[in-house]
């Protein structure tokens, strides 16, 4: 198997397109790579030279429970005669979708693709692998490419963490007019990533300066610095969480009411990292964002948002911390509203409707129409009414647990920020 998969390695190139169909190199390929490529219809073919292996699989991100377009897969590639292995889809839905190859069973990133961080579920669930990635544009809508309006920074900020005693790295966007206007200040949108994923991903997947340019170019949203940081906080070597993980596991149902698969050491961990990442938020990244940057300090101008884990992130932080946040966006955290309970969830706090909505400007709650969290946002909505909690409800139509739902959510969610 390792012979094999080296010699994939080495063997594996670009196969160039012969002929005159209507396809076209997908959006997302490395430069000068013909493959994948996107047909009109939006068919994907793919293409892979392996002439040493005996299979070739396509296998989509089966992270999060959900198809990402692509189908649950692994789906076979056929072998030509010149050991070029080919595969061509049935339609698949717009937006970026993540895969990579198996090669006789190992993973392998196609070689036309960019990579991409994210998770892939299964026995991989939390780590953040390196993928390839297909974008088939969806046709008519440009809300979320490049055009030709200002452009707003991406910077790379390192800081240093009491919290992780460690090194960290945020991305840090400030609109196109940051450095020429020197003594305006400004508010904040703190916006976390996926599971698997890491803070690159609101920039390379997320399309997350493109979709803020083209907002600010149009007189959509108000300008504003988005930090992006790394979701996961172990704590430093040698060290313990307070009170041990039982207390960790306690904290977290209290909070988010979900104590499924607790007894696994992955659990346990990733329980650990969520508190301790609520505490760097608080005492290291806030504090070092206002500090580099010429921001508007208070909790009336500071959001806190995130997609997935990040969602559920979003929502423990923020209602934990309303004297932080004034507004919180959950874009398909799944465990924020599958597991419910306005008796229990986040300490109780939705029983205080007064200080809920005296609090908070804005509480955003929103899913893929066809994801599995999308029923459990739609009896969390209609329980948040009843209640008296004031919030904006977004369902993206068509789309799954997938990056087309977020940039749609990100598009929704800002133009009502800081009004």
């Amino acid at each position: 198997m390792k012979r094999s998969l080296l010699l994939c390695m080495l063997a594996c190139s670009l196969t160039w397109a012969q002929g005159g169909d209507d396809s076209r190199p997908a959006p997302t390929n490395v430069r000068g790579a013909d493959y994948p490529r996107v047909h009109s219809d939006s068919r994907v073919t793919f293409r892979l030279e392996a002439p040493e292996a005996r299979r070739v699989q396509l296998q989509p991100n089966s992270a999060a429970e959900a198809e990402n377009g692509l189908g649950k897969g692994p789906s076979d590639l056929v072998r030509g005669k010149d050991g070029v292995w080919t595969l061509t889809t049935p339609p698949v839905v717009p937006g970026l979708h993540i895969y990579h190859f198996l090669v006789d069973g190992m993973p392998a990133i196609d070689p036309g693709s960019e990579t991409f961080m994210a998770g892939r579920g299964g026995a991989h669930y939390g780590e953040s692998l390196a993928n390839s990635g297909v974008e088939v544009p969806e046709k008519g809508v440009d809300f979320y490419l490049l055009k030709d309006v200002p452009h707003g920074v991406v910077q790379e900020l390192w800081y240093y963490s009491k919290v992780t005693a460690e090194w960290r790295r945020a991305f840090v966007y400030t609109p196109p007019e940051y450095d020429r206007n020197s003594r305006a200040r400004y508010p904040v949108l703190y916006l976390q990533h996926g599971g698997g994923d890491n803070e690159s991903g609101w920039v390379r997947q997320g399309r997350m300066s493109f979709i803020m340019d083209n907002l600010l170019a149009a007189k959509k949203a108000v300008s504003m610095l988005v930090v992006m940081e790394r979701g996961y906080a172990n704590p430093p070597a040698g060290t313990q969480p307070p009170g041990g993980a039982a207390s960790a596991l306690t904290a977290w149902t209290a909070i988010a009411g979900d104590s499924a698969g607790a007894s696994s050491a992955f659990r346990v961990q990733d329980l650990v990292s969520r508190l301790r990442f609520e505490d760097l938020v608080i005492r290291d990244l806030i504090p070092t964002i206002d500090a580099r940057y010429r921001t508007i300090a208070d909790r009336e101008h500071r959001a806190i948002a995130g997609l997935s884990r990040g969602g559920e992130q979003a929502m423990q932080i923020g209602l934990a911390h309303l004297d932080t946040f004034a507004s919180i966006g959950d874009f398909s955290g799944g465990s924020s509203a599958r597991a419910f309970n306005p008796e229990t969830s986040n300490n109780g706090i939705f029983k205080k409707v007064d200080v809920l909505n005296s609090k908070l400007k804005l509480l955003w709650v929103g899913s893929g129409e066809a994801e599995e969290p999308a029923y459990h946002y739609r009896r969390f909505h209609e329980t948040l009414d009843k209640l008296g909690i004031r919030h904006v409800f977004y369902e993206s139509p068509g789309t799954s647990h997938e990056w087309l739902t977020w940039w749609r959510h990100l598009n929704q969610f800002v133009p009502h920020l800081f009004r």
